[in-house]
């Protein structure tokens, strides 16, 4: 139980790799607060938590818009409210988006940048304030990308918001460690939740590709033979928020079965 009477706070923790992150913390006797932008997924997403076992005494959900101020502060304040401070924070909520270079638009640019980048920092900055004005510590987990490690074709905004994501978890871990908050991040790599449908589909159309072909492509490339599943980055998670981390300041920890080596 690495994280009994510990709270947690995963955004964009109704689906996916937060969910999975949601069901290893609860099961190391977390409270989890599954922060999400979708009122309907957070219902899904605690009746299945439910549905495994975990008692309304450890789950919280919360519409969060990480885009709106408004809504970082009322869910840090609800939070508190109910739990007394968070400990842990996932950063995880993202989108995601793909076209030629000549095709971007500054709406798809301003909404990735927006999404992925400014509200990844202020609800870092939000969380990371309470923690301080409580006085005992915390870990924050940002979740990056292989793709903040490199270029890829087609997928260039993406690609330079993870690799802000990265540069964020630097200087925000050595700013806020004198704190004793510890921030680090996860860069997966492929893996396999529903998105890849939508993402296969436009490498179909960009790529001209039968459907279904680039992700089984992928999926073959990867070292370790398979793309990744959400439960893969429960352990890494679940590291990160231990105090088995304790001296982990500003790293990445790429979890992408062998894509990228650093």
């Amino acid at each position: 139980m690495k994280l009994d009477n510990k709270t947690s706070v995963i955004t964009g923790g109704a689906r996916g790799i937060g969910l999975a992150i949601a069901q290893r913390y609860l099961a190391e006797g977390a409270n989890v607060v599954v922060a999400d932008i979708d009122p309907g997924a957070i219902d899904e997403a605690l009746a299945t938590l439910r549905g495994e076992g975990h008692g309304d005494e450890q789950l919280m959900g919360v519409r969060l818009d990480v885009c709106d101020r408004a809504s970082v502060d009322a869910m840090v304040e609800g939070v508190n409210a109910r739990f007394g401070g968070i400990d842990i924070l996932v950063n995880n909520a993202a989108v995601f988006g793909m076209e030629p270079v000549l095709e971007v638009t500054e709406a798809s640019y301003d909404r990735q940048f927006a999404v992925n980048v400014k509200g990844l920092f202020f609800t870092l900055q939000a969380v990371a304030r309470a923690m301080v004005a409580r006085g005992r510590g915390g870990k924050i987990i940002n979740m990056a990308s292989q793709a903040g490690r490199r270029g890829e074709a087609l997928v260039s905004t993406y690609c330079a918001t993870k690799a802000a994501v990265i540069s964020l978890t630097q200087s925000c871990a050595l700013d806020l460690i004198e704190h004793g908050i510890n921030v680090n991040g996860i860069a997966p790599g492929v893996v396999d939740t529903p998105m890849w449908e939508e993402v296969d589909a436009l490498f179909a159309r960009y790529e001209k590709r039968p459907l279904g072909e680039k992700k089984r492509l992928v999926g073959e490339e990867v070292p370790a033979g398979r793309m990744g599943r959400p439960d893969d980055y429960g352990g890494a998670a679940l590291f990160l928020a231990s105090d088995d981390s304790d001296y982990v300041v500003a790293q990445t920890l790429n979890v992408d079965g062998g894509n990228w080596m650093s």
